[in-house]
């Protein structure tokens, strides 16, 4: 019997972007009103066995998320400004990904080590140690999440991102998707990224306060190359959570991260949940779950040349988070 693909995704700038089965699906909101669909085949990286595997998929979850993630952004950008698009080279791709990764290893992992470092002589357990350097990182992360949404485009990213979850959670339900039936479901979800960070916190804290009070030196490449496996751990965490959200022991557990999610979305309106819904039937369609007509019916259509053919039926995958 095939398994469920969990289908998920990101907000992006006037729009969602869905990850498919074998295929990545973005809608923008135009200028002129319009909404602009494209599709793409995923790299084989993203969809072949490694995807399959315990603990080593959340290490090519990582990477899908950092690259699919920024070239979704810049072509949203593109298309949201109406812009002419111009071909990015996969090596600016990697190094802008790399950038944003080096900011956020810096800032959640670099910075709160250096500061307990600093009190460390003043306190006598390594464990007490590390339980407050989790704490300031959290501290930071909660921090940097309030802070960024204060900016009016990213309220709009929020929103966007509350419309993606919605879609996803009525999807889930085998609802219809309309943007009436779509409205009355909540913008958390269990698999969003924001809960996956939060989960990343946690068990940052477990896997060092395990090393101890090593050398700053070694307390830092630490932080840096232990990266993939609290990644890991914590994608396969926020797998069984997602599969399992509706029993009431790991809902209870989940719950902070689902109260997280209420900084980082917002609620949708009709036309950024329409915005959703083109973004989830153009990954469908390209994944040849639905007919070309269902996907193309509201929307001005701007895909490339995907074979439905490819992509038959229901498999295991990750589908990235909601």
């Amino acid at each position: 019997m095939p398994k469920t693909f969990f289908y998920g995704g990101q907000a992006v700038i006037q729009g969602v972007m869905i990850r498919g089965q074998r295929n990545a699906s973005i809608a923008v909101r135009r200028p002129d009103g319009e909404i602009g669909l494209h599709t793409e085949p995923l790299s084989t990286l993203y969809t072949g066995t490694l995807r399959r595997i315990v603990l080593v998929r959340g290490i090519i979850v990582l990477i899908e998320t950092l690259i699919l993630g920024t070239k979704a952004l810049m072509h949203s950008a593109s298309e949201a400004l109406g812009e002419e698009k111009e071909e990015v080279s996969p090596a600016f791709i990697w190094l802008a990904a790399a950038i944003g990764l080096a900011f956020a290893v810096g800032l959640f992992f670099i910075l709160p080590l250096l500061a307990i470092r600093w009190a460390d002589p003043y306190i006598h357990s390594s464990i007490l140690s590390n339980l407050i350097e989790g704490a300031i990182r959290l501290a930071l992360f909660v921090g940097y999440l309030k802070a960024v949404g204060l900016m009016p485009e990213i309220k709009r990213v929020f929103a966007y991102h509350g419309a993606e979850h919605k879609t996803i959670h009525a999807f889930e339900s085998q609802e219809t998707l309309e943007v009436q039936a779509i409205k009355k479901y909540s913008t958390a979800h269990p698999r969003c990224g924001t809960a996956f960070l939060l989960v990343v916190m946690v068990i940052a804290v477990l896997v060092f306060a395990l090393l101890g009070r090593p050398s700053i030196w070694i307390s830092i490449l630490s932080r840096i190359f232990l990266i993939p496996v609290i990644a890991s751990i914590s994608y396969e965490i926020i797998r069984l959570s997602g599969t399992y959200s509706k029993v009431w022991a790991v809902r209870a557990l989940i719950s902070p991260a689902l109260a997280l999610q209420t900084m980082t979305t917002r609620e949708p309106d009709d036309s950024q949940i329409e915005v959703a819904i083109c973004a989830l039937n153009g990954a469908l369609r390209a994944d040849g779950v639905i007919p070309p007509e269902i996907a193309s019916s509201t929307y001005e259509e701007n895909a490339t040349g995907t074979d439905p053919s490819q992509t038959t039926g229901q498999e295991e995958g990750a589908g990235g988070t909601a």
